[in-house]
């Protein structure tokens, strides 16, 4: 009984490791970004995918929760800052996206060839841009059209996500080895 305990209290150790070294990666991720946008253009969507396919659904939509509550108690861990806040700003509902697409892309199998793996990542991303739209259009205002919400915050974006998920595609075979580890 307590050989179960203590092994059940190092894996939910190892879970909360791993899911602040994620976090971190999320961190990092947000800063490298373009800053001369409404909404910016980071490499958290790579992060979100990467960790998804290397965590599995659960462990990587906990990842990005513990990413999110970071945040909203004020630490600087969002492109441009932190606080309650930020999920009411332009880029909130993206950042609410990032559950879902994390989730969704966790749940790819290493027995899928790339090309399924590119579909998978695709739609997994295009999720929290459908999340992430409808909360931009809410902080634009409902009396703008959608197109101008899209040509916002969609459009400059979509070529740099294909090159993302084309990177993560053809790496899938070493991040499932990855996987295997954890």
């Amino acid at each position: 009984m307590e050989l179960t305990k203590s092994l059940q209290a190092q894996k939910i150790l190892k879970y909360i490791i791993i899911a602040f070294i994620g976090s971190i990666l999320l961190t990092i991720s947000a800063k490298l970004q373009t800053p001369f946008t409404l909404v910016p253009a980071t490499m958290q969507t790579f992060a979100v995918l990467l960790i998804g396919m290397v965590l599995g659904p659960r462990l990587a939509a906990a990842t990005v929760i513990f990413y999110l509550a970071q945040g909203s108690i004020g630490f600087p861990v969002f492109a441009k800052g932190g606080g309650l806040m930020y999920f009411a700003g332009p880029t909130g509902g993206y950042l609410l996206g990032f559950i879902f697409a994390a989730y969704f892309s966790g749940m790819i199998k290493k027995t899928n060839d790339p090309i399924i793996i590119f579909i998978y990542l695709s739609l997994s991303i295009s999720i929290a841009y459908i999340v992430g739209l409808i909360g931009l259009w809410n902080f634009m205002g409902f009396d703008k059209s959608f197109s101008k919400v899209f040509a916002v915050g969609a459009e400059p974006f979509l070529i740099i996500e294909i090159y993302k998920i084309l990177i993560l595609s053809v790496l899938s075979k070493q991040l499932f080895k990855l996987k295997n580890l954890i």
